[in-house]
């Protein structure tokens, strides 16, 4: 599977959930733990590490579409315009040399990384770690949302629980 198809799966994945969670408006700035970025900023972060991906591992300059803004419509803006970004880059400007270095800041630490570590080690885990939080946010304040709004793979019964025992 190639770089572009990866992001832009799942970043459809988290535009389904944005959509759901907007129905219980206080999810916009919930959060997990106090330490920690409520909603918003996990569903920004997610569609940042998506270019923050890309666009080194396309020779392109980086790019966010984060706004001002704080509402479940900007939110699925920046997802729908990240994802129409990535599908516009032509598949052969990710093809180069694995061993060329990536540069990007993780918190207040510089990192330059070859470029599959730089995919596979930072960026994936970071994309990945942030729209779990989206999720996991959603999820803990009610959204109705299930395993399959992950990944679009899993689908379980109305009802199912693998904690309640079955009668």
């Amino acid at each position: 599977m190639n770089t572009p198809t990866i992001f832009n799966r799942y970043l459809a994945q988290l535009a389904g959930v944005i959509e759901k969670a907007k129905a219980r408006p206080e999810i916009l700035g919930a959060r997990l733990h106090a330490e920690m970025l409520p909603f918003s900023s996990q569903v920004r972060a997610t569609a940042n590490f998506a270019l923050r991906g890309c666009c080194p591992l396309a020779g392109l300059p980086p790019v966010s579409f984060d706004g001002a803004e704080v509402s479940f419509a900007a939110l699925a803006k920046q997802v729908d315009d990240t994802i129409a970004y990535i599908a516009a880059i032509p598949p052969q400007q990710f093809e180069g040399p694995a061993d060329r270095v990536c540069r990007d800041r993780a918190g207040f630490a510089d990192i330059a990384l070859p470029a599959d570590e730089y995919l596979n080690l930072y960026i994936l885990p970071n994309f990945y770690f942030h729209f779990s939080m989206a999720y996991a946010i959603a999820r803990s304040h009610g959204a109705e949302i299930g395993k399959q709004d992950f990944d679009g793979y899993h689908l379980y019964a109305p009802g199912f629980s693998f904690e309640k025992p079955r009668l």
